[in-house]
């Protein structure tokens, strides 16, 4: 269960303390060129140590490609890339090597497999999200070619909400923040929970524009729930709305969309309706919890059964949400190709235009 979608399909490995963590890329067309600095920009993007908004574990992130390009291009083979851990302070981890950490996986994952590795939550830390961002990378060099494009930033924090959404300005932001008037709030509100060891969570807007109408699976690998799965599978997101997060709160005749012939008159469905893509922008939130790796005592269980008062060292990010936010956007990238190329399958018409070559 560590692969992720149907043609477009990657299997990430490593963890988080490992010597290093990578990701295998199957479904990648031929002829697509490998930019390899665009990917190195994006895994930039979400590298920890860069200020003091993320945890302060040094990585470079450099990813090296071992397959499936030639001389810039990708192959149509298997694309298979590394990234190696140069910053693990494993003895930080010693003091919890027989105890549960309150709000991780270290309980689930003992009782499940009767074994875990306790240096920074070993597979089920964020870290293996690295290997998710270089995927995503490479599927985003597919969607650029195609003009669609993703973009993602933080529309909330501690439930202060922005009053508006610049991706733009997030794109500069150091913490992918939408909303350049309260972009100072939250930081002061991150630098509190941190001085008080303790952390926030958030609110991630992920926009995808220049789709074409058609894309999604029914019934059961529908767009939005297949979108729905990719965002929930990113550690620490525990929900996710499409569209219009007021939709609950209107009437049929507020939310329905009503159409022209030139365009949808609102975007209340978030682009998607009956799980196809109709066209319009595909909208939807992610949302984070407050980082579970605080610095302050709490009550646990040692895996003897034992009570125990208990106190966390390490390197930890205040809040997920705002590295999560290229995390975000690198996992709907790899939905949209897996979506485009299934579309490509539904219609003889497509299927003759693949075989006679025809645009």
């Amino acid at each position: 269960m560590n692969s992720f979608g149907k043609i477009f399909k990657f299997t990430t490995f490593g963890e988080s303390h490992g010597k290093a963590i990578g990701v295998v890329i199957d479904g990648v067309p031929a002829g697509i060129k490998i930019d390899e600095n665009f990917i190195q920009n994006e895994m930039d993007k979400r590298k920890p140590g860069k200020n003091r908004f993320a945890t302060q574990r040094k990585e470079d992130d450099k990813v090296e490609i071992l397959s499936g390009v030639f001389e810039g291009i990708s192959t149509g083979t298997p694309i298979s890339m590394v990234i190696f851990n140069n910053n693990q302070k494993s003895r930080d981890y010693d003091n919890i090597k027989d105890v549960f950490r309150p709000g991780h996986a270290d309980y689930t994952y003992w009782y499940k497999y009767g074994i875990r590795d306790y240096r920074g939550g070993g597979r089920s830390s964020a870290r293996e999200t690295a290997a998710r961002v270089a995927a995503g990378a490479i599927a985003k060099l597919i969607l650029n070619e195609l003009n669609i494009e993703i973009k993602s930033g933080v529309i909330e924090i501690g439930g202060v909400r922005a009053k508006k959404e610049d991706f733009e300005f997030a794109k500069n932001s150091e913490i992918f923040a939408l909303d350049n008037e309260v972009e100072e709030t939250w930081k002061e509100l991150i630098d509190t929970k941190r001085k008080e060891h303790n952390s926030l969570g958030g609110v991630v807007k992920v926009k995808i524009s220049n789709l074409p109408v058609g894309l999604g699976e029914p019934i059961y690998y529908k767009l939005d729930n297949i979108l729905a799965s990719a965002m929930v599978s990113i550690n620490a997101v525990k929900g996710i709305y499409i569209g219009n997060s007021e939709s609950h709160t209107l009437t049929g005749k507020e939310n329905n969309d009503e159409i022209t012939k030139d365009k949808f008159l609102s975007n209340n469905s978030g682009g998607i309706l009956g799980g196809i893509s109709n066209g319009d922008d595909v909208e939807f939130e992610v949302y984070f919890k407050p980082t579970p790796s605080i610095f302050q005592e709490q009550k646990t269980i040692d895996k003897f059964g034992e009570e125990k008062d208990f106190s966390l060292q390490g390197r930890h990010d205040p809040i997920v949400a705002v590295r999560g936010s290229i995390v975000a956007e690198s996992m709907s990238a790899v939905v949209i190709v897996d979506m485009l190329l299934l579309n490509m399958t539904r219609t003889m018409d497509n299927i003759r235009k693949v075989y006679n070559n025809e645009s």
